[in-house]
């Protein structure tokens, strides 16, 4: 006879899906494994199928795990937005709110306004993890992605929260050894240091100029997957970077960088970008809107 599986138990079903581990799912939680261990057991036998494979390094999740998987995911938002709906009188946005977002904005500009978003929320558990990869929010359980640039993926709702742009700049000891470009036919002649950011062709520069839209197909010795290595190797005067504005402003400013071909420059937004309408949840409501007005203050 099948019993009904406990909430708990499906949530940490979840948690031991997305992490891949017992022991990673104990640490995290303050439990110890065997616990973790028994109740996906228990789960198992109320459901009647194996949830897991197990081996001596990591679990994975079976056909059946993952059709369970899902449909937790989808349990658990329905009693999450049960529980904010109830609370719609309260003021304070609470429970958990797990954000991703890329390496460099993250750790320079994300970090920063989420410490002051905590101080204004304290009933807010905020969980920021850092991916210079494509994201798939409902698929690992992601509340909000803030990204930069532009948003392709039709079943996702995209809110821009910063206008923001890339321009194009590399170190006066770059310049004084290889000189600056005229045209931008002419960065195909240039060293450029090419940052492949989650799913972005970072070889194709698009531009708009003078001219509209124009594309460049650019190349170098020096790529790499994140944002601040690129920058810095531009620093050490290896070549011409394509970056987002917020990112070498301070450079910029401090003349250890000089733009190069001011009149072009690309648009890269800030969004936030969730997988519901924000009507749906204070807590990511409240997180956007914030976020929202503590860029635009910094701008």
């Amino acid at each position: 006879m099948k019993h009904t599986p406990l909430l708990e138990d499906l949530r940490l079903f979840c948690q031991v899906a997305h992490k891949t581990s017992f022991a990673g799912t104990a640490l995290e939680l303050g439990i110890s494994k065997a616990v973790v261990s028994k109740r996906i057991g228990m789960l198992e036998a109320a459901l009647q199928v194996r949830l897991l494979h197990r081996t001596t390094r990591r679990v994975s999740v079976t056909d059946h795990g993952e059709i369970v998987r899902q449909w937790a995911q989808r349990i658990l938002e329905d009693v999450e937005q049960m529980g904010e709906a109830v609370a719609q009188s309260k003021l304070q946005p609470q429970g958990v709110l797990r954000i991703c977002s890329s390496s460099g904005f993250g750790r320079n500009r994300l970090g920063p306004a989420l410490s002051q978003l905590a101080r204004q929320y304290p009933d807010l558990k905020i969980q920021l993890e850092l991916l210079d990869r494509p994201v798939d929010l409902l698929g690992e359980g992601f509340d909000l992605d803030i990204r930069i640039g532009v948003v392709h993926e039709p079943d996702l709702i995209a809110h821009r929260i910063a206008s923001n742009q890339r321009v194009l700049c590399a170190a006066p000891a770059y310049l004084a050894r290889r000189g600056a470009p005229d045209t931008l036919a002419q960065l195909r002649e240039h060293d450029c240091i090419v940052i492949r950011e989650r799913d972005q062709d970072g070889r194709r520069w698009k531009l708009q100029g003078p001219q509209g839209l124009e594309t460049v197909k650019v190349d170098g010795p020096l790529s790499a997957n994140n944002g601040e290595i690129v920058h810095q190797w531009a620093l050490d005067g290896h070549g011409i970077i394509l970056r987002s504005a917020w990112d070498v402003e301070s450079s910029l400013a401090q003349g250890k960088l000089l733009r190069i071909l001011p009149a072009y420059q690309q648009a890269a937004d800030v969004w936030a970008v969730t997988t519901s309408r924000l009507s749906n949840s204070a807590k990511v409501r409240a997180c956007v809107q914030f976020l929202e007005q503590w860029l635009q203050a910094r701008a």
